[in-house]
């Protein structure tokens, strides 16, 4: 299919959250095309939220959100042996079929495994609080555990089986790399999470800070996203007398917060503009309410005071990038640990989505409007974002892998 006049990038997003498919979007848009043949391959679950994508794009299988959400909430693997081994099998002939120069993955695990197989030259997009260089410090998720023992038990157990939970949850790709005669990479799930020829971080460092990175560890900087949706048609008429606090949960929040936030939000000043992501139907929304399935973010942050999300790193670097500050319902690892950098910045509040009710909502948007240092110190991460160019970086170091080919530790220089 590919004259092979251009070098073929390969741009492959596991779709089991909007996020992952977001990034890989953006980065594949930030190509020139009449430099690169440009690929997307996703499950084509959120392609309608991108369309255009103005490249090719092959359809490739993705577990359903809803299992992988499950898996999340029960703190087990999310893969499980027989999933990674067909991921990489479809990864096989996927790059069997468009022949790339260059393959750019973002939690697409079995690329880890079909890449150097083929002698492609991988990427992998992560966030930078999954780096082994990273001093992170790792909160237990809202488990069952979490729920029965309370918070400050259940992270003492946490953090002392915390190295065993991560093995068991790197085992399957190790054992899917032995099953396919590569060496495994190890028990630290942070290996697993970040293997690659590159490792691109999503982050910056004034945000998620590493320590002695290799040097073929990048930040890329924050990718950043939004629908293309149109505004609902009472965008015109929201009031402009008072706040306005955007609650998006995403497409991995709890969507049965959203009743609760509203009731909390009713009880302020503020007018609420809510996308629900299409996840619940809404019913008796308070009368400050105004509610639709998607906003686009840049435009929507932009209008607000204060974003109320799950905690994510795609709405929390928009609502950053807008110098807004964020409160975080979050449930899983990588939210807690997304909001953990935006709290010691000053520019968040972090609620854990099991226990967060009507009642610490509210208090926590009352303690951001009526707090201006909250609005300061994002105002301030806002503009070390303005400086930094996420695209600009990719087009460098996808050049820059064009001409050097893989890492020379990676399994590929070892064959």
């Amino acid at each position: 299919m590919q004259t092979r006049n251009k070098p073929v990038i390969l741009l492959v997003a596991e779709a089991v959250t909007l996020a992952h498919f977001a990034r890989i979007a953006t980065l594949a848009k930030a190509l020139d095309p009449t430099a690169y043949e440009v690929v997307v391959a996703s499950d084509p679950r959120y392609t309608d939220l991108e369309a255009p994508l103005g490249c090719a794009f092959h359809p490739i299988r993705s577990i359903p959100s809803a299992e992988f959400a499950q898996a999340l909430a029960r703190g087990k693997p999310l893969y499980s042996v027989e999933t990674l081994t067909q991921y990489v099998e479809d990864d096989l002939a996927l790059l069997d079929s468009v022949k790339p120069d260059l393959v750019v993955g973002d939690f697409r695990l079995s690329l880890a495994v079909s890449a150097p197989l083929r002698r492609t030259p991988y990427a992998a997009v992560v966030n930078a609080y999954w780096s082994p260089f990273a001093d992170t410090a790792y909160p237990v998720p809202d488990l069952p555990m979490t729920r029965i023992l309370g918070v400050r038990l259940a992270q003492k157990l946490f953090d002392t089986v915390r190295p065993m939970v991560f093995a068991l949850h790197a085992r399957p790709l190790n054992r899917v790399r032995r099953r396919y005669g590569l060496p495994p990479l190890g028990s630290d799930l942070r290996n697993v999470y970040t293997w690659g020829d590159y490792t691109l971080y999503a982050d910056i460092p004034e945000v998620v800070p590493t320590r002695r990175l290799p040097a073929h560890h990048r930040y890329l900087g924050p990718v950043l996203w939004s629908t293309h949706t149109p505004l609902p048609e009472w965008w015109s008429r929201l009031p402009e007398d008072r706040p306005i606090v955007f609650l998006i949960l995403g497409s991995s929040g709890q969507a049965d917060l959203l009743p609760m936030a509203l009731t909390a939000l009713s009880q302020l000043p503020v007018t609420v503009i809510a996308a629900t992501a299409g996840k619940i139907a809404l019913v008796d929304a308070p009368a400050n309410a105004y509610i639709t399935d998607y906003l686009p973010m840049d435009i929507a942050t932009r209008r607000s005071q204060l974003v109320i999300s799950n905690g994510g790193s795609l709405t929390t670097y928009q609502a950053l990038a807008s110098g807004v500050p964020v409160i975080g319902l979050c449930s899983n690892m990588d939210q807690l640990l997304n909001m953990g950098a935006a709290v010691r910045l000053g520019a968040g509040i972090m609620l854990r989505a099991g226990k967060a009710s009507s009642t610490s909502l509210l208090e926590a948007a009352t303690a951001i409007l009526n707090n201006p240092s909250y609005a300061q110190a994002a105002s301030r991460v806002g503009q070390t974002l303005a400086q930094t160019d996420a695209a600009q970086r990719f087009r460098d170091i996808v050049a820059e892998m064009l001409r050097h080919g893989s890492n020379p530790s990676s399994d590929q220089a070892r064959k």
